[in-house]
């Protein structure tokens, strides 16, 4: 809702990811749940094309919002989000990454650097709604969003290469 009011392309960008991040916890607790490599590897497959259909809204929106020159606005909502959010997502991070290593698990590592990536997200996405109520810099919001575009396609790109 707050992506929607202000019409921000990172926070509503920010709000996808999210929505991949609990899909990729689902999949992960569905191979958690039965073995084999082929699952693995579906697993994998699942999780990297969310991330690459992320990107590719990331790339229109960004670049059809910094091509017209469209002012989001201020999102006080959306601020107090991705700052808890992101403290919230560095803590699962670790956790994730600790109980992959002790499992011996690809998938379980993967999503760790996943919800790393989402607190590296959250962290982006703060500053780009920081700089446009701040100071002012309507295109900081754009901009976010095409270092959302980055790593998700690095992280799809990875787990489809797994």
């Amino acid at each position: 809702m707050a992506a929607l009011a202000a019409r921000s392309v990172a926070l509503g960008g920010f709000a996808l990811d999210s929505l991949i991040e609990i899909g990729a916890s689902i999949v992960v607790m569905w191979e958690l749940g039965g073995v084999g490599e082929a699952r693995q590897r579906r697993a994998m497959r699942l999780i990297g094309v969310a991330f690459l259909t992320v990107a590719a809204y990331l790339a229109a929106q960004s670049t059809v919002v910094l091509a017209i020159g469209y002012h989001p606005k201020h999102s006080p909502l959306g601020i107090l989000w991705t700052s808890v959010t992101a403290v919230v997502m560095f803590a699962l991070a670790a956790g994730k990454a600790r109980v992959g290593v002790a499992l011996d698990n690809s998938v379980m590592r993967t999503e760790g650097r996943v919800t790393f990536i989402d607190g590296i997200l959250a962290a982006t996405v703060l500053l780009g709604l920081l700089l446009n109520a701040l100071a002012g810099w309507w295109w900081a919001d754009p901009v976010a969003g095409y270092a959302l575009l980055y790593y998700a396609v690095r992280e799809g790109s990875g787990a489809l290469r797994h």
